[in-house]
């Protein structure tokens, strides 16, 4: 910053450098999450189509439920209220969309505040959490309460007249897992992939337009809000394994394609594993975090006793990016190899 000052000779112009950083960017914690926020609509939109008014009901109460928890925790621990920097609608859009469109509202209330006070708060708040908080409330709703968890309406036909929220039915990767179960082997499968890219499936909103969601990660990239390392390295382990699982034992192992569209891994690859505070800073330290999280995705898909497993890697490498980040540090400018 260039100041004036005068000597005994005359004017002379002086420099007073304040402390970094020295390049500022337009965008704040406000504008960020708003970006987040138009990137998740159109598929918000889709999912309020397929299902009707219980998915708009269900995604106003997240909100709403995350927006109260955000000010009572922030009150009760002497703080000021920061609803504006719309962290909190974030976690209650992305809560939303890990739940079952026909979720009662105790469910939804558990599951905000859940995540809210002990997702974030109990942490020291935005910027001080260690796990991302939309999946600290799903993963206690899904052990806590598996039976409503994992009751999934049918939805509309895409572009058709029916709807009928009162039967359930099993997601893809559910009917997998219980296959695998009683038969050891996948059966067959009847779901065409597209069904799966549209959303013409039951499963969460998260899980209901790949597509939709897609494009709304390929607007946080333009805008340069995430970067490519962690989503691509997610998404690319998962997609390997599953390959080569494919080609060996397909009787045993879904199509790949399956495991890209059939559950919540573009949800979590792009949108939940993007969260600044609990994912590395460095480029390498991402794709180290993308790589465990597809590995432990794919693990517990086929091996575990759930039929999704994106929300559980996602939380078990958030609590590994302290070590990532001790372990790959960036080289200071004009020094040597920076050492662990």
């Amino acid at each position: 910053m260039k100041d004036s000052g005068t000597t005994g000779s005359g004017f002379q112009p002086r420099w007073v450098v304040s402390s970094s950083p020295h390049i500022r960017a337009r965008d704040d914690t406000s504008r960020i999450m708003l970006s987040v926020i138009l990137a998740l609509l159109p598929a918000s939109i889709w999912g309020v189509y397929l299902f009707g008014p219980p998915a708009l009901l269900t995604l106003t109460l997240s909100v709403a439920f995350c927006l109260a928890f955000e000010a009572a925790s922030q009150k009760l621990l002497g703080k000021p209220v920061t609803l504006w920097d719309l962290s909190a609608a974030v976690t209650g859009v992305l809560l939303a969309m890990n739940l079952p469109p026909t979720s009662p509202w105790w469910l939804i209330a558990a599951g905000a505040f859940v995540a809210m006070f002990f997702g974030k708060h109990v942490y020291g708040g935005l910027g001080h959490n260690i796990f991302n908080p939309a999946l600290v409330g799903r993963v206690f709703l899904l052990i806590s309460f598996p039976a409503q968890m994992t009751s999934w309406a049918v939805p509309r036909p895409p572009f058709g007249t029916g709807h009928i929220d009162a039967i359930t039915s099993a997601t893809v990767l559910g009917e997998i897992k219980t296959s695998l179960m009683v038969t050891g082997k996948i059966g067959y499968i009847s779901t065409p992939v597209w069904d799966l890219v549209i959303g013409n499936t039951g499963g969460s909103r998260g899980e209901m337009s790949a597509l939709l969601l897609l494009v709304g990660a390929a607007f946080l990239l333009a805008r340069r809000i995430i970067s490519w390392h962690t989503r691509v390295a997610f998404v690319g382990t998962v997609l390997v394994m599953a390959t080569v699982g494919h080609l060996f034992y397909p009787d045993k192992v879904a199509h790949p394609l399956i495991h890209l569209f059939g559950g919540g891994l573009i949800l979590g690859a792009f949108f939940m594993a993007t969260d600044y505070v609990t994912t590395p800073i460095t480029p390498l330290g991402k794709l180290v975090f993308g790589i465990g999280c597809g590995f432990i995705t794919f693990v517990i898909r086929q091996f575990g006793g759930y039929p999704e497993g994106v929300s559980f890697a996602i939380l078990l490498m958030n609590a590994t990016t302290p070590l990532i980040d001790s372990y790959i540090r960036p080289r200071v400018f004009g020094t040597g190899k920076a050492k662990p």
